[in-house]
């Protein structure tokens, strides 16, 4: 594929620490390393992130001056953007935008608004979500418009695959009996993946005390009132098991107070925020990972647990079955009973040394590489570049598709947008704008680097 210009938009990147931020940051890394030019744009982090920075290799940030009110996500306006993402695609010459995240307000607005400048669009769902309660509802209906607009999709698991294609209406139902239910072709399945160097085991650990390790967000949807329940449980059948609990967040309270109610302080540790590059070295302290979640589209941290030779216990919710061969991994129903059932399971498996750590480590660095991911996605940047364009005339029919409320609302923003983007042109020329004709060239980055470091010895 010939080097194209990319312009990854999401509301969730550095200095927010979490898998999207991580995902966008490695795809970005890599891509650049195959030739392409890749820029972020997303919004500040107050004080002092605001503006262009410049992340290694070569990777260009623009943080555009917009607040986060909620999990570093911005609230949705639709227009607002549009100056500012106008200039940004002009300036750096941007044949592609790549959006992340459902909840990302940014991303569906850069959706919304790249085919005004000729520029194809890509999105990837990184979560799943239900169909039921109103925050679903709201996101589903964002997402649904969004699509209708989009080139190319990506998934990070079959699982998710299906839960997007239903949200998002990227189906066809065929007259047969029965109705067969079909995924839209440009919807894909790239999966996350890792630096196995980043998570390599420890030597084994002669002890008979057997750690448990929990990593995640300590909020409702990761399972914290399974923890809560299973824990006590765990520490009074198994004497010689203790717990290294780390992360934040609202549901921290409730492990605090299960802590305190059954005396067990000597049993689990609480480390409380963990940077990214501390995971591995709390990684190893265990010999078991433990995931509760009640939902999960790909689940990164598990994939870092069995890469830094953890055996792992998980409950069997959305893509996790998809990520482990079976014999590195335990499952369960997301149950208390259950839970304990396969936390006993794994102990069982450990304590018996029928799980190697090393060998889990050499199988995952053959299962999850970053290359292969991004050249996976240069398949579908090319088959997105490919794609027939979409004209005004068929938006606005696929957006008048969407219901007898939204639809109306939906092509009235649509139109909105369309005349606030002629007026750009007439109010901000493109001939008038400074446009980028130079990029980062890392020889001379390197020179200027032995220069300076000479300076500094003499």
């Amino acid at each position: 594929m010939n080097p194209i210009s990319i312009a990854m938009i999401t509301d969730f990147f550095h200095p927010a620490v979490g898998g999207v931020e991580n995902h966008v940051y490695m795809l970005s890394a890599n891509l650049i390393r195959r030739g392409h030019k890749v820029i972020v744009i997303t919004h500040s982090h107050p004080p002092d992130r605001v503006g262009i920075r410049w992340l290694v290799p070569s990777l260009k940030v623009y943080y555009i001056p917009f607040v986060p009110i909620a999990s570093s996500a911005t609230l949705p306006d639709f227009f607002t953007f549009l100056p500012y993402l106008r200039t940004i695609l002009i300036r750096e010459h941007i044949h592609l935008i790549h959006a992340h995240a459902s909840l990302s307000a940014l991303g569906h607005e850069g959706i919304l608004h790249s085919h005004l400048l000729g520029v194809r669009s890509v999105f990837t769902d990184h979560s799943l979500f239900g169909f039921d309660d109103a925050a679903s509802i709201l996101t589903n209906k964002l997402m649904i418009g969004t699509l209708k607009h989009v080139d190319a999709v990506i998934c990070v698991s079959h699982t998710g695959r299906e839960n997007t294609a239903l949200r998002g209406g990227l189906y066809d139902i065929t007259e047969s009996d029965p109705p067969d239910f079909r995924v839209h072709e440009n919807v894909y399945v790239i999966p996350n993946a890792l630096i196995p160097e980043r998570f390599k085991p420890s030597p084994p650990k002669s002890s008979e005390t057997i750690t448990i390790v929990f990593l995640s967000r300590l909020v409702y949807r990761k399972g914290i009132d399974l923890l809560v329940a299973a824990a006590p449980r765990i520490c009074h059948k198994f004497p010689n098991v203790r717990f290294i609990i780390g992360g934040a967040g609202p549901k921290l309270i409730d492990i605090l107070q299960m802590r305190e109610k059954h005396l067990l302080q000597d049993r689990i540790k609480l480390l409380g925020p963990v940077r990214h590059t501390d995971v591995c070295s709390v990684l190893t302290q265990g010999s078991i990972y433990m995931s509760t979640a009640l939902t999960e589209s790909f689940g990164i941290a598990i994939l870092e647990a069995a890469c830094a030779g953890l055996y792992v216990v998980s409950t069997r919710v959305g893509g996790v079955p998809e990520i482990l061969p079976k014999d590195m991994i335990s499952f369960a129903n997301p149950d208390e009973d259950d839970v304990c059932r396969a936390i006993g399971e794994a102990i069982r498996i450990v304590s018996e040394g029928k799980h190697d750590p090393i060998l889990a480590h050499e199988r995952i660095k053959t299962f999850y590489d970053w290359e292969q991911v991004a050249e996976r996605t240069e398949a579908v940047y090319d088959a997105a570049l490919k794609a027939p364009a979409i004209d005004l005339w068929e938006r606005m029919q696929r957006t008048m598709s969407l219901g007898v409320f939204a639809g109306p609302i939906y092509t009235i923003m649509l139109i909105v947008d369309c005349l606030f983007f002629l007026f750009l042109e007439w109010w901000m020329p493109r001939e008038d704008m400074h446009f980028v004709r130079a990029h980062w060239n890392q020889d001379t980055f390197v020179e200027v680097g032995r220069r300076l470091l000479g300076d500094v010895r003499r």
